[in-house]
C-alpha cells in the first residue's frame, strides 16, 4: 500500500504501525483525513521499474561516449585504416585516434555507455509517467472532511 500527502508530491511507503501524530486525539482526525490511500496497481508496477532500472544503473560499469568507425588513409584504394572515435562533451566534438591494441577496451565503455543513456532515458519516462499518475490520483480523489 502506498500512502502519500496531500501537500506533498513525493510518494512514501510507511510501515505499519504508523506512530501516533503529535498533537493528541483531536490532531489524529486531521492527521488522518490529510492521508490519502492509494491502490493504484499501475502505479505501483512504474515504480517498481523505476527501481529496477536505477538499480541497473547503478551496475553500469567504466564507460565513455562515442562512436568508433574505421576510416581509411586512402578511401579509394582502401588503404593505411585506423580506427577513430568521435564523441560530443559539453557541446564540443572531439575526436581521437585509437590504437588497435586499445579496441578491447574501448568497445565495452562504449556499449556501457550506450546501455547508462538507455538507462536514463527510460528513468526519465517512468518518473513522468508516475508524477502525471499521481496528479491525476490527487484530482480524483475527494478532498478530505475537517471536522
Amino acid at each position: 500500500m502506498l500512502y502519500y500527502w496531500e501537500k506533498d508530491v513525493s510518494v512514501r511507503k510507511i510501515s505499519l504501525p504508523r506512530p501516533s501524530p503529535p498533537g493528541g486525539a483531536g490532531h489524529r482526525r486531521r492527521y488522518a483525513a490529510n492521508l490519502q490511500l492509494v491502490e493504484d496497481k499501475q502505479l505501483m508496477k512504474w515504480q517498481s521499474q523505476l527501481a529496477q532500472a536505477q538499480a541497473e544503473l547503478a551496475q553500469v560499469g567504466p564507460m565513455r561516449p562515442g562512436c568508433l568507425s574505421q576510416q581509411y588513409k586512402d578511401r579509394a584504394a582502401k588503404t593505411g585504416s585506423y580506427w577513430q572515435l568521435s564523441y560530443t562533451h559539453k557541446r564540443r566534438s572531439h575526436t581521437k585516434y585509437v590504437r588497435p591494441d586499445e579496441l578491447p577496451q574501448i568497445k565495452p565503455q562504449l556499449a556501457n555507455f550506450k546501455r547508462f543513456r538507455e538507462l536514463v532515458d527510460r528513468c526519465v519516462e517512468l518518473s513522468l509517467q508516475i508524477a502525471e499518475r499521481q496528479t491525476a490520483l490527487r484530482r480524483t480523489t475527494p478532498p478530505p472532511q475537517t471536522h
